[in-house]
């Protein structure tokens, strides 16, 4: 959570949002959450726990690859 909140303040194309799992359960069957953080990257991948912010960056950023690709033009 901390991570992707630091990554939206340092850049304006992204946003980041944190759910109290417990409080919205129909996020946490949507999103198929098992652990906790869960993030969600562009509603198609996502990582659990935490983790460190390389790795993070490399997700985010392969996430990102795949969503550009993945668009017609």
């Amino acid at each position: 959570m901390r991570l992707a909140h630091q990554f939206a303040l340092e850049n304006d194309l992204i946003t980041a949002d944190c759910i109290e799992a417990t409080e919205f359960p129909d996020l946490v069957t949507e999103y198929r959450v098992q652990a906790v953080p869960k993030t969600v990257i562009n509603q198609e991948q996502s990582v659990e726990g935490a983790l460190p912010e390389s790795y993070f960056l490399d997700t985010v950023l392969s996430a990102v690859d795949h969503s550009e690709g993945s668009q017609e033009p």
